[in-house]
């Protein structure tokens, strides 16, 4: 092991692989530190690593250091690397230079995971490799212990989706700053850790197809699309890569089959489960995933993280959606809607009578009471939002009973006659219903008792007992 002096002195990999694809930057002007590490990859094996570095001469030991210790090496060796690695190969680090061990930890992962998303990596299958998908919450390093306690080989990712500094990052699931308290955790509980940095998908994919569903005077759910058709299926291809059987999640769902295969189910604990955001979940998927906590109560959970020693056992939950974690969801739309949503226009009765001004009808839900700044002699509620003509529509509670709810964008999974009941909301009491097949081939589905506060752009969950079988999304009133 070389000395802080001689990293310093003649740095292991100082401008290598300047241009190749596979690399990972960090720092910036905040702190002026600014690393880039890059890696070329055949197969499971490192067969060369690079830097360039600017800013303190701590960095550039750390980021020789990093070189040195994965050049030759396995890809999963080198996921095992981090801040602390890095620190006591240079001999330790006091806390002002421990900075420059952290950048090039985020700069290495970053690099690891660019490579594996590109399909650089390709590892000989294990049936008994787990990919985990890791937050750094309680219930996903629960996920990661119960795969370690059954004796499966475990490796770890942890999506880098977001970042903004407007944002909470420590309350979030998907910042830079989960990402390395995640791969600090999977490190701590003996797991090497990857990072899939999606942040330029998930801002077309889901951001802004969030922002445009405001626009359009809906209530969009961006965790059902991202779970649907960003987060698994990227993991997946990397649970591929990497040769694991199977990627386990710390989602509370289950999964059931019948004579036609898998279906999302329904978890055990009715109060933490998840199946409504897992329902654009492609069944065909789900040979290929567990969900471990589906049996199990979130107290339970708790329990069995405290039992393994696990430091995040009482860690809160996040209760804001990833992207505006700490900024709330009125103001996210504010500082990123642009003049989409920043357009001021009148709030109407049903018969057009003008009762009072809005200042975009982005800021308002179907079944809102409350802040509309409407005087009228009895409480009114807002019944829907018209786009077009840049109205918010409000009314008694009574005109917001429904009992038909038109579908837009339907996947059924079974036939429509096996759907019995319908949540239209996260966490909302499934209704009995039935799916009517129009003439013109549209759907929508027909409730038992009239449902309040149906907005457009929702979720419709189609359930045949405890059981997913198909989703669509809600549209306008017709």
């Amino acid at each position: 092991m070389r000395s802080f002096a001689e990293h310093l002195s003649a740095p292991a990999g100082q401008g290598a692989l300047r241009d190749h694809p596979h690399s990972g930057a960090a720092g910036g002007a905040a702190c002026g530190d600014v690393v880039r590490i890059a890696v070329r990859i055949d197969g499971d094996r490192v067969l060369e690593a690079g830097f360039d570095a600017e800013g303190c001469g701590a960095l550039t030991a750390a980021a020789s250091a990093v070189v040195e210790s994965i050049e030759g090496g396995t890809f999963l060796d080198a996921c095992f690397i981090g801040a602390e690695e890095i620190s006591n190969a240079l001999g330790g680090l006091t806390p002002p230079k421990r900075h420059a061990a952290e950048l090039a930890a985020d700069g290495l992962h970053r690099a690891l995971g660019a490579a594996a998303k590109d399909a650089a990596v390709a590892i000989t299958p294990d049936a008994r490799r787990t990919l985990v998908a890791m937050s750094g919450g309680v219930d996903s390093a629960a996920a990661a212990q119960l795969a370690l306690d059954a004796g499966d080989q475990v490796v770890a990712v942890t999506l880098e989706l977001w970042a903004d500094p407007a944002t909470d990052g420590e309350l979030s699931c998907c910042s830079p700053q989960a990402v390395r308290g995640a791969r600090e955790l999977a490190h701590r509980m003996g797991i090497p850790h990857v990072t899939l940095d999606l942040r330029e998908r998930f801002r077309a994919e889901v951001v802004e197809r969030f922002l445009d569903g405001y626009a359009a005077g809906r209530t969009p759910n961006p965790c059902v699309r991202c779970n649907g058709e960003v987060r698994f299926d990227a993991m997946l291809d990397l649970a591929e890569a990497l040769g694991a059987a199977k990627l386990a999640t710390g989602h509370y769902a289950r999964i059931a089959r019948d004579e036609h295969g898998p279906l999302v189910r329904e978890a055990a604990d009715p109060a933490k489960d998840q199946s409504y955001m897992l329902a654009k979940l492609d069944p065909a998927l789900l040979d290929r995933l567990s969900f471990p906590l589906g049996g199990l109560t979130k107290d339970g959970v708790r329990a069995l993280a405290r039992e393994a020693g696990l430091p995040v056992a009482d860690k809160r939950e996040s209760q804001d959606l990833c992207f505006v974690a700490g900024l709330g969801g009125r103001a996210f739309l504010q500082r990123h809607g642009g003049p989409r949503l920043r357009r001021p226009g009148p709030i109407v009765d049903r018969d057009g009578r003008v009762l009072g001004r809005h200042e975009g009808h982005h800021n308002y839900t179907v079944g809102q009471r409350r802040g509309l700044g409407v005087a009228a002699p009895e409480p009114v509620y807002v019944l829907e939002k018209d786009a077009a003509t840049n109205t918010v529509v409000v009314g008694s509670k009574d005109e917001l009973a429904t009992t038909r709810v038109p579908l837009d964008e339907v996947t059924l999974h079974r036939d429509p006659g096996q759907v019995e009941t319908v949540r239209l909301r996260y966490h909302a009491h499934p209704i009995a219903c039935r799916v009517l097949v129009r003439e013109n081939g549209g759907m929508e589905v027909e409730l038992e008792r009239a449902a309040h506060a149906v907005a457009p752009g929702q979720l419709a969950c189609l359930m045949s007992q405890d059981r997913v079988v198909g989703e669509g999304t809600i549209g306008e009133p017709r």
